[in-house]
């Protein structure tokens, strides 16, 4: 994974390409990019918990400004109330979330996301099935957080 981290904390969190998150982050904050190994040691570390099974609730601080006041809404009340291994549907949350939007837009808000895994998006499923992921291998990399998480149970490949 990737991390961006500002003075005020992780801004973004990524799969795959760099220059896309940066690019995300410098033209959104109007940053300019430093190479801070300490700024963002803390939050690479929290990650390699939490992908080892050591971490259950992130600590680093997150610096929201990439979202806007909905989004904020929506991925607070996500990231304050749905713990790991608990998963939330998508109109659960737009209830929870008390912003009065309906639930096929907290999808939306999902794949906008730019802190996945510490504001835990793969948390948030349809009341049908898992629903989509835009991070990582899509909604492989979600059934695999949340297998990791224990709220799904391991599946065999028989391959």
């Amino acid at each position: 994974m990737t991390v961006a981290v500002t003075e005020e904390g992780v801004a973004g969190t990524g799969w795959g390409d760099r220059r896309w998150l940066a690019g995300r982050l410098l033209d959104g904050l109007g940053l300019t990019e430093a190479d801070d190994p300490g700024r963002t040691a803390p939050v690479l570390g929290e990650l390699a918990d939490y992908y080892a099974e050591r971490l259950k609730v992130f600590t680093v601080p997150v610096d929201w400004r990439l979202t806007t006041s909905v989004q904020r809404a929506v991925l607070g009340t996500l990231y304050e109330t749905v713990p790991y291994g608990q998963a939330v549907t998508y109109g659960e949350l737009a209830d929870r979330s008390g912003t009065g939007i309906p639930a096929r837009a907290i999808g939306s808000i999902m794949g906008a996301n730019p802190i996945p895994v510490i504001v835990p998006c793969h948390r948030v499923v349809a009341a049908g099935g898992l629903g989509g992921f835009s991070g990582g291998e899509g909604v492989e990399s979600k059934r695999w957080l949340l297998t990791l998480e224990g709220y799904l149970q391991p599946m065999l490949d028989w391959s």
